[in-house]
């Protein structure tokens, strides 16, 4: 008869780990068991003490001693409680207070004896010195083993039972060794660990607390699929972004699910959670170090001030709320026309910034009169201005609102700020403004026009400040969040085109500079910020993918769909008129900014936004070529419209001529 050892092994530890988890022994069971024990082992300490000759000593004398010290363990059980803990779950300080239960009682039983001997009072309690020690010690192990047991049984069962996870921990220090106990304590857990991988080559080679611990270098894919490991876990805190930036990606590309832990002080209660060690996030694949913000002179700005934020609950808007909340300021007000975006950002800051004073408004940053009783209410001393359509393609569809809401808008608040003596007043631009080709991209640009426009006003005392920079992370409606529903939904992710590349930043790390740049400003600057590198979006979405924990183009899809109306290859931070002067901050540089003949740009702004809604698309588009003579539409439909109003020919080549002077731009950026 043939047995499938491994079926009935398999059975067995389902019967057995079915068999813990719907029995727990009773504590008063753990104790009964453990003081009973106490009574045996005294009596086997006298057999072993005598040599197994039981007739060489009184055994109704051995009884006593045994009730004696029984007792004496069950006054001490009852102080240390070693029996309260479930023995499948034993840590180090269960294991302790089994410990200090035996050794006081062992203490207290030979302090006792001594006495008794001393002043020949009641013999029950004067045990042989020799006794109490060969007792001590064989109750120690007792205990001990019985825990130990009992555990390694649990476990057994559990690993047998639970297929789990092999996980490499990239860090053999201290973080690493916590790391690995966590996984090792976790029963319920999906993680085995097969390995360290560390660049102390003092330790490559060697074991840590009985595992290997490998250089990264030597880790293959043959490695990985040798040993059926599929997981890291990153346990490093000091090191630089860029290096774990290049360990994530290096990581990834050998297909390895990976992990990273939190820092310290967000641990719960001092301790490590396995629910804590989460998938790392995008942002850690940019390798962008921290920013060190001049948080003296920042807060010497806003002390006691009054702040408006235009566009308060999008995601510039709302992040710049939440780092102004850092500061003293005196009240902060928020303006959006979006409801259940403010909703949502009005319990958030009651309930994580409840001590910081906020104003809540509703309202159109382009109806004159709701904003300039806003204006005359409040009286702002500095200005954040956010407020702005930004979907390409949709502005593509709409370039009346785009006009409306970003060129209106920003034009209707910087003549309120001028006329009500608004100290500083800082609006958030894009790369999408530096020769556009887009609808959103020019109304960016007119809308910096219009800033620099007022900051020549003879009349003004307004600090007028632009701050440039591309794109952010999980923006609202950006291709981050597009990418992470797409591979939810199984895929495929849709790319626009092979080569089209962006520039990314954090939210936080883009506001924080925005704040920063508001503060070293005099007045009619463009800051533009250091993005790092541009991002191939194909790169992204595969990167994405394989966070995700799925393969390219075996589990997801990356499918590519064309340039949307209105779209760039590449994004550019200057244009071809400006240059870039250094400020004290190194993410952060002034464009040189050309000059206009301020009264005939005024006229022809104010004549947009007079007759907008009585212009076709087409129009606008030529108004628009007007007014931001670098506006290039590549959008076919305006491209052949009606009677060649725009040139097909001579627009297209201009476009396609820019590319090499959009890399000469970008070297000179990153120079």
């Amino acid at each position: 008869m043939n047995i499938d050892t491994g079926n009935l092994q398999l059975w067995l530890s389902k019967k057995a780990l079915k068999l813990f988890r719907k029995y727990s022994l009773p504590r008063w069971i753990v104790f009964l068991h453990d003081n009973l024990a106490v009574f045996v082992t005294l009596l086997l300490a006298y057999i072993l003490r005598f040599n197994f000759f039981i007739h060489d000593f009184d055994m109704n004398l051995a009884m006593q001693h045994a009730i004696a010290v029984f007792c004496i363990y069950c006054v001490f059980s009852l102080i240390f409680r070693p029996y309260s803990g479930m023995i499948r779950h034993t840590t180090i300080i269960d294991i302790f207070y089994v410990f200090i239960t035996t050794t006081m009682s062992a203490v207290v039983a030979t302090s006792l004896s001594l006495v008794s001997r001393n002043t020949e009072w009641l013999n029950i309690i004067s045990v042989p010195l020799s006794i109490i020690i060969i007792h001590y010690f064989l109750i120690t192990v007792y205990l001990f083993a019985v825990r130990i047991t009992v555990k390694t049984l649990y476990h057994l069962t559990a690993s047998l039972h639970n297929k789990k996870k092999k996980v490499l921990i990239y860090g053999a220090g201290a973080l690493g060794v916590i790391v690995k106990r966590l996984l090792l304590s976790d029963i319920k857990g999906e993680y085995q660990v097969a390995g360290f991988l560390d660049n102390n080559k003092n330790l490559q080679g060697k074991k840590l607390n009985g595992i290997h611990v490998y250089s990264p270098h030597s880790i293959t894919k043959e490695f990985l699929h040798k040993h059926d490991i599929g997981t890291m876990i990153f346990a490093i805190r000091d090191i630089s972004p860029t290096e774990k930036s290049e360990i994530i990606r290096s990581a990834l590309d050998l297909g390895l699910e990976v992990r990273d832990v939190p820092a310290v002080e967000t641990w719960l209660n001092g301790e490590l959670q396995m629910k804590q060690i989460q998938k790392v996030k995008l942002e850690d694949l940019l390798g962008r170090e921290p920013i060190e913000l001049n948080l003296k002179r920042i807060g010497l700005g806003l002390r006691g001030k009054t702040i408006l934020v235009t566009g308060a609950a999008g995601s510039i808007g709302s992040e710049i709320v939440r780092q102004l909340t850092r500061f003293p300021v005196k009240t902060i007000v928020l303006v959006d026309q979006a409801e259940t975006p403010m909703f949502h950002l009005q319990n958030e800051l009651r309930s994580g910034y409840s001590e910081c004073p906020v104003e809540i408004i509703l309202a159109d940053a382009t109806l004159i009169y709701k904003m300039e009783n806003i204006f005359k209410e409040f009286k702002p001393e500095i200005v954040f201005h956010a407020a702005a359509y930004k979907h390409v393609p949709l502005m593509e569809e709409n370039p009346h609102e785009a006009i409306r809401v970003n060129v209106g808008g920003t034009k209707l608040i910087t003549k309120l700020a001028v006329e009500y003596g608004v100290e500083k007043f800082v609006m958030i631009s894009s790369d999408k403004a530096v020769n556009p080709t887009n609808i959103m991209g020019a109304s960016k640009r007119l809308c910096e026009t219009v800033v620099q426009l007022q900051s020549q006003n003879p009349s003004n005392k307004t600090q007028f400040i632009i701050t440039r920079f591309g794109n952010v992370l999980g923006s609202n409606g950006s291709v981050i969040p597009l990418f992470e529903k797409q591979i939810a939904d199984g895929g495929p992710v849709t790319v626009t085109h092979h080569e089209v590349t962006r520039y990314f930043m954090t939210i936080p790390e883009a506001c924080q500079l925005v704040l920063e740049a508001g503060f070293m400003g005099k007045g009619g600057e463009i800051f533009v910020f250091d993005m790092g590198n541009p991002v191939k979006i194909v790169d992204l979405a595969f990167q994405m993918i394989r966070l995700s924990g799925f393969v390219p183009e075996k589990d997801i899809k990356v499918v590519f769909i064309g340039l949307r109306p209105g779209e760039k290859l590449f994004e550019e931070l200057l244009t071809d008129k400006e240059n870039t002067l250094p400020t004290h901050h190194p993410k952060i540089n002034i464009a040189r900014v050309e000059s206009f003949n301020r009264k005939e740009k005024l006229s022809l702004i104010d004549s947009l936004l007079g007759e907008l809604y009585k212009l076709s698309k087409y129009e606008i588009v030529l108004k628009l070529r007007q007014l931001v003579p670098e506006y290039l539409t590549n959008n076919q439909e305006f491209l052949t419209h009606g009677n060649k109003e725009i040139n097909l020919t001579t627009e297209k080549s201009i476009v396609k001529s820019r590319k090499p002077k959009i890399h000469q731009v970008m070297k000179r950026l990153m120079n």
